[in-house]
Protein backbone atom coordinates (compact mmCIF):
# COMPACT_ATOMS: atom_id res chain seq x y z
CA UNK A 1 0.00 0.00 0.00
CA UNK A 2 1.32 3.54 -0.65
CA UNK A 3 2.20 5.73 2.24
CA UNK A 4 2.22 9.42 1.60
CA UNK A 5 4.47 11.92 3.25
CA UNK A 6 3.27 15.25 4.11
CA UNK A 7 5.24 18.42 5.97
CA UNK A 8 3.24 20.78 8.01
CA UNK A 9 5.24 23.81 7.89
CA UNK A 10 4.28 27.43 9.33
CA UNK A 11 4.91 30.45 7.85
CA UNK A 12 7.40 32.70 8.32
CA UNK A 13 7.59 35.43 10.90
CA UNK A 14 5.46 38.34 10.98
CA UNK A 15 5.67 41.43 12.57
CA UNK A 16 1.95 40.78 14.12
CA UNK A 17 3.95 37.74 15.72
CA UNK A 18 7.08 39.71 17.10
CA UNK A 19 3.96 41.98 18.87
CA UNK A 20 2.64 39.16 20.17
CA UNK A 21 -1.15 40.04 18.82
CA UNK A 22 -4.05 37.96 17.36
CA UNK A 23 -2.91 37.65 13.71
CA UNK A 24 -5.88 35.33 11.56
CA UNK A 25 -7.84 36.77 8.97
CA UNK A 26 -5.11 40.17 8.51
CA UNK A 27 -3.43 38.97 5.76
CA UNK A 28 0.58 40.47 6.99
CA UNK A 29 3.58 39.65 4.81
CA UNK A 30 6.81 37.86 5.88
CA UNK A 31 8.93 40.44 7.48
CA UNK A 32 12.43 41.24 7.12
CA UNK A 33 13.41 39.19 10.85
CA UNK A 34 10.98 36.42 9.30
CA UNK A 35 13.07 35.86 6.01
CA UNK A 36 16.07 36.12 8.16
CA UNK A 37 15.07 33.09 10.02
CA UNK A 38 13.89 31.20 7.72
CA UNK A 39 17.36 32.13 5.69
CA UNK A 40 18.73 30.31 8.78
CA UNK A 41 16.87 27.72 9.05
CA UNK A 42 17.60 26.57 5.53
CA UNK A 43 21.38 27.47 5.98
CA UNK A 44 21.43 24.94 9.02
CA UNK A 45 19.02 22.47 8.69
CA UNK A 46 17.01 20.26 6.26
CA UNK A 47 13.72 21.05 4.64
CA UNK A 48 12.26 17.64 2.88
CA UNK A 49 12.37 17.64 -0.86
CA UNK A 50 8.36 17.66 -2.41
CA UNK A 51 6.84 17.09 -5.44
CA UNK A 52 4.45 19.68 -4.80
CA UNK A 53 3.49 22.17 -1.95
CA UNK A 54 0.03 23.37 -0.69
CA UNK A 55 -0.75 26.73 1.05
CA UNK A 56 -2.89 28.88 2.88
CA UNK A 57 -4.09 31.83 0.34
CA UNK A 58 -2.88 34.42 2.81
CA UNK A 59 0.12 35.73 1.70
CA UNK A 60 2.50 35.35 4.43
CA UNK A 61 1.86 31.71 3.87
CA UNK A 62 2.56 32.27 0.25
CA UNK A 63 5.68 33.58 0.61
CA UNK A 64 7.04 31.08 2.67
CA UNK A 65 6.27 28.46 0.04
CA UNK A 66 8.00 30.16 -2.39
CA UNK A 67 10.79 31.36 -0.28
CA UNK A 68 11.38 27.58 0.56
CA UNK A 69 10.19 25.81 -2.46
CA UNK A 70 10.53 28.19 -5.25
CA UNK A 71 10.20 25.54 -7.78
CA UNK A 72 7.33 23.29 -6.69
CA UNK A 73 4.06 22.74 -7.95
CA UNK A 74 1.87 25.47 -5.36
CA UNK A 75 -1.89 24.82 -5.09
CA UNK A 76 -3.53 27.37 -2.50
CA UNK A 77 -6.37 25.73 -0.28
CA UNK A 78 -8.99 28.51 0.46
CA UNK A 79 -9.97 26.50 3.53
CA UNK A 80 -6.34 26.22 5.42
CA UNK A 81 -6.58 29.98 6.11
CA UNK A 82 -5.84 30.82 10.23
CA UNK A 83 -8.69 31.11 12.80
CA UNK A 84 -10.70 34.17 12.72
CA UNK A 85 -10.57 35.82 15.66
CA UNK A 86 -13.24 38.58 15.26
CA UNK A 87 -13.07 41.36 17.85
CA UNK A 88 -9.83 39.83 18.94
CA UNK A 89 -7.91 39.96 15.63
CA UNK A 90 -4.83 42.55 15.74
CA UNK A 91 -4.64 42.87 19.79
CA UNK A 92 -2.64 41.59 22.12
CA UNK A 93 -3.58 39.63 25.16
CA UNK A 94 -2.20 42.75 27.30
CA UNK A 95 -5.19 44.79 25.22
CA UNK A 96 -7.35 42.05 25.76
CA UNK A 97 -6.73 41.09 29.75
CA UNK A 98 -9.73 42.85 30.72
CA UNK A 99 -12.31 42.10 28.09
CA UNK A 100 -14.76 39.85 29.78
CA UNK A 101 -15.84 37.95 26.11
CA UNK A 102 -12.04 37.45 26.12
CA UNK A 103 -11.75 36.03 29.74
CA UNK A 104 -14.87 34.05 28.93
CA UNK A 105 -13.09 32.54 25.59
CA UNK A 106 -9.84 31.73 27.31
CA UNK A 107 -11.76 30.11 30.14
CA UNK A 108 -13.71 27.91 27.67
CA UNK A 109 -10.18 26.74 26.49
CA UNK A 110 -11.53 28.92 23.23
CA UNK A 111 -14.12 26.41 22.50
CA UNK A 112 -16.45 29.35 22.56
CA UNK A 113 -17.02 31.87 19.87
CA UNK A 114 -15.17 35.32 19.70
CA UNK A 115 -17.27 37.82 18.72
CA UNK A 116 -17.33 38.43 15.40
CA UNK A 117 -15.64 35.49 14.95
CA UNK A 118 -15.17 31.62 14.25
CA UNK A 119 -16.24 29.03 16.51
CA UNK A 120 -13.55 26.30 17.25
CA UNK A 121 -16.64 24.11 15.72
CA UNK A 122 -16.39 25.66 12.29
CA UNK A 123 -12.30 26.01 12.52
CA UNK A 124 -12.01 22.27 12.92
CA UNK A 125 -14.86 21.56 10.36
CA UNK A 126 -13.47 23.87 7.45
CA UNK A 127 -10.06 22.14 8.37
CA UNK A 128 -10.89 18.56 7.88
CA UNK A 129 -12.52 19.52 4.67
CA UNK A 130 -9.16 21.12 3.76
CA UNK A 131 -6.75 18.25 5.21
CA UNK A 132 -9.39 15.61 2.82
CA UNK A 133 -9.19 17.67 -0.19
CA UNK A 134 -5.62 17.89 -0.32
CA UNK A 135 -5.21 13.80 0.24
CA UNK A 136 -7.37 13.51 -2.09
CA UNK A 137 -5.46 15.43 -4.33
CA UNK A 138 -2.02 13.79 -4.04
CA UNK A 139 -3.84 10.55 -4.34
CA UNK A 140 -5.34 11.52 -8.04
CA UNK A 141 -2.03 13.31 -8.49
CA UNK A 142 0.05 10.49 -7.94
CA UNK A 143 2.03 12.65 -5.02
CA UNK A 144 3.47 10.77 -2.61
CA UNK A 145 5.65 13.90 -0.71
CA UNK A 146 4.24 17.01 -0.34
CA UNK A 147 4.64 20.35 1.81
CA UNK A 148 1.33 22.08 3.61
CA UNK A 149 2.82 25.51 4.45
CA UNK A 150 0.32 26.77 7.29
CA UNK A 151 -0.31 28.64 10.27
CA UNK A 152 -0.05 28.12 13.64
CA UNK A 153 -3.97 27.34 14.60
CA UNK A 154 -3.89 25.07 11.63
CA UNK A 155 -1.32 23.16 12.51
CA UNK A 156 -2.41 22.59 16.63
CA UNK A 157 -5.99 22.23 15.72
CA UNK A 158 -5.04 19.25 12.49
CA UNK A 159 -2.21 17.34 14.99
CA UNK A 160 -4.44 17.72 18.11
CA UNK A 161 -7.58 16.16 15.89
CA UNK A 162 -5.57 13.71 13.49
CA UNK A 163 -1.77 12.57 15.05
CA UNK A 164 -1.71 9.05 15.79
CA UNK A 165 -1.07 8.26 19.00
CA UNK A 166 -3.73 10.25 20.31
CA UNK A 167 -3.57 11.90 23.65
CA UNK A 168 -1.16 14.84 23.49
CA UNK A 169 -2.51 18.34 24.43
CA UNK A 170 -2.38 21.41 22.12
CA UNK A 171 0.55 23.32 23.31
CA UNK A 172 2.57 19.88 22.38
CA UNK A 173 1.73 20.85 18.98
CA UNK A 174 2.96 24.74 18.86
CA UNK A 175 4.76 25.08 15.82
CA UNK A 176 7.35 27.49 15.98
CA UNK A 177 7.57 29.78 12.78
CA UNK A 178 9.02 28.35 10.14
CA UNK A 179 8.93 25.19 11.48
CA UNK A 180 6.57 21.97 12.08
CA UNK A 181 6.15 18.24 11.55
CA UNK A 182 6.01 15.60 9.20
CA UNK A 183 3.38 13.21 9.10
CA UNK A 184 2.80 9.56 7.38
CA UNK A 185 -0.68 8.59 6.01
CA UNK A 186 -2.31 5.24 4.08
CA UNK A 187 -5.93 5.24 2.58
CA UNK A 188 -6.24 2.69 4.94
CA UNK A 189 -5.04 4.55 8.36
CA UNK A 190 -7.00 7.89 7.54
CA UNK A 191 -10.16 5.58 6.71
CA UNK A 192 -10.12 3.43 8.72
CA UNK A 193 -8.61 5.27 12.05
CA UNK A 194 -9.31 8.44 11.37
CA UNK A 195 -5.76 10.13 11.25
CA UNK A 196 -2.03 9.80 10.32
CA UNK A 197 0.79 9.02 12.06
CA UNK A 198 4.14 11.62 13.30
CA UNK A 199 7.29 10.83 12.29
CA UNK A 200 9.56 13.53 12.56
CA UNK A 201 9.95 16.92 13.12
CA UNK A 202 10.66 19.53 10.07
CA UNK A 203 13.61 21.13 9.55
CA UNK A 204 15.60 18.47 10.69
CA UNK A 205 19.38 18.44 11.00
CA UNK A 206 21.40 17.56 7.66
CA UNK A 207 22.17 13.85 9.14
CA UNK A 208 18.64 13.65 10.41
CA UNK A 209 17.18 14.18 7.05
CA UNK A 210 16.43 10.28 6.30
CA UNK A 211 15.79 9.30 10.28
CA UNK A 212 13.20 6.80 10.12
CA UNK A 213 11.22 8.40 12.89
CA UNK A 214 10.65 9.55 16.16
CA UNK A 215 10.02 6.71 18.46
CA UNK A 216 8.07 8.41 21.36
CA UNK A 217 7.40 11.65 19.86
CA UNK A 218 9.35 14.01 22.96
CA UNK A 219 8.37 17.44 23.63
CA UNK A 220 11.28 19.05 20.98
CA UNK A 221 12.82 21.16 23.93
CA UNK A 222 15.57 21.75 21.86
CA UNK A 223 14.23 21.61 18.59
CA UNK A 224 14.16 25.46 17.37
CA UNK A 225 17.25 26.65 18.59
Amino acid sequence: MITYKVHFIRHGMTQGNLEGKYIGSTDLPVCPEGYRQLDDLKAHYEYPKVEAVYSSPMLRCRQTADFLYPNAMLTVVEDLREWNFGDFEGKTMEELKDDPDYLDWIASSMKSTPPGGESSKEFAARLQLAIGAIFRDMMDQGITNAAIVTHGGVIMTLMSEYALPRGQNNNHWMAPNGQGFTVLMTPQMWMRDGGFEVYNYVPVEPELADFSGIMGFDSGEDWDE
